[in-house]
């Protein structure tokens, strides 16, 4: 496995991150800026830089490259492969039927299963339920493999989000990266570093993933009480208080974002599902307790691997860069320092994380956590 990397600013120059060196036929994974991606040129201004390469394209709420979180720009992660095979599909929710669960059966159903390994998912930020994306996906499976992804963001904006394969970025978008070969290695971990506090309260009613009312009081109403005098900053204040949600039934605690507010139906809009009867909390943290969480996850990947990571894929939560802030990138730095300087860092601040719980196989959407995906080949 090679890597190359390129960023560039809005009016600026391709500067090479690290060495510069001719790729054969790569995959070639493009996150950036929203407005940046919008210039109707980025495809073809990309396919001059890489002709043979399989552009992927997704818009970030910031984009990683070795130890830095670079805003208001492009980065480009060109990966050629000695022994591994790519394949890519998509599917667009703006030309369908509006059901994600089936769109994520459907673009499973387009991968053939022999040694297919692992799958990459870079998927719109602002039209998919990615709880029933993940589901779709997991049911269709006839054999398990590792997924893992994200959701693309727009900053603190939450207006369009854009992902493509080999054409210009585009609303709706769901690309997967199919890895086939027994060379790969794939391993992966999640952890978020968030805090439950206050009162725990009951789901009482929601649909999908808006949520009505919390102990028979409307949510949005409660949620304000709480946020105060940051409520007025609503939707992009949420972010700092996510909700930590626990399912009737289930063994594991979900975190959801708030990406948007309903001010006429007194509902709050999540990233993933919140159903019925689920208990509640409110959710905080601070600058050490997402790096420190950034470092367990680089840690528990890393203990998997048979051989040294080679590529890290980073996504992480945009809720996360907020409370960074001028830190942000003592997180990378976090990773970086777990799985060494020779591993190429890629990757991007999201709208949703999407990977396994450690220990289960099957994906599912997360928020507020850092994901880190390691690859090699061997």
């Amino acid at each position: 496995m090679r890597t190359v990397q390129l960023k560039r600013g809005k009016n600026e120059a391709w500067q090479y991150v690290g060495k510069a060196l001719v790729l054969s036929k790569p995959l070639v994974l493009v996150f950036g800026n929203r407005f940046l991606l919008e210039d109707t040129s980025i495809y073809e201004e990309i396919k001059g830089l890489f002709p043979d390469g399989e552009i992927v394209f997704g818009s970030t709420s910031g984009d990683i490259s070795s130890n830095m979180v670079n805003e208001e720009s492009v980065t480009i992660t060109a990966i050629e492969f000695e022994k591994t095979n790519v394949l890519i599909k998509t599917e667009n929710v703006l030309n369908g039927n509006g059901d994600d669960y089936q769109t994520g059966a459907n673009l499973m159903n387009k991968f053939p299963e022999e040694d297919l390994q692992f799958m990459l998912l870079i998927t719109d930020g602002s039209y998919i339920n990615g709880s029933n994306l993940t589901r779709g996906l997991n049911n269709a499976m006839k054999k398990r493999i590792l997924v893992t992804g994200g959701m693309c963001a727009d900053d603190t904006r939450f207006e369009r989000t854009l992902s493509s394969y080999n054409e210009n970025p585009k609303e709706g978008e769901i690309v997967a990266v199919g890895f086939y070969g027994t060379a790969l290695e794939v391993t992966s971990s999640i952890y978020g570093g968030w805090t439950p506090f206050g009162p725990e309260r009951i789901v009482t009613k929601s649909e999908g993933n808006v949520l009505y009312e919390l102990d028979s009081l409307p949510a949005l109403e409660l949620y304000k009480n709480y946020l105060g005098e940051k409520s007025k900053d609503l939707p992009a204040s949420a972010l700092l208080y996510p909700l930590n949600v626990v399912a009737e039934g289930s063994k594991h605690a979900i975190v959801r974002s708030i990406l948007n507010i309903d001010e006429e139906a007194n509902a709050i809009i999540l990233a993933g599902d919140i159903p019925v009867n689920s208990k509640v909390q409110l959710m905080m943290t601070n600058v050490d307790n997402i790096a420190n969480a950034s470092e367990r996850a680089a840690r528990q990947a890393l203990e998997q691997c048979k051989n040294k990571p080679e590529l890290a894929m980073l996504v992480s939560c945009i809720g996360r860069k907020l409370v960074l802030d001028q830190r942000v990138e003592e997180e990378v730095e976090e990773v970086l320092e777990v799985v060494g300087a020779e591993t190429t860092l890629t990757g991007f601040y999201s709208y949703g994380e999407i990977a396994p719980f450690s220990g289960e196989q099957g994906c599912r959407l997360h928020n507020q956590t850092m994901t880190i995906t390691l690859m090699s080949e061997v």
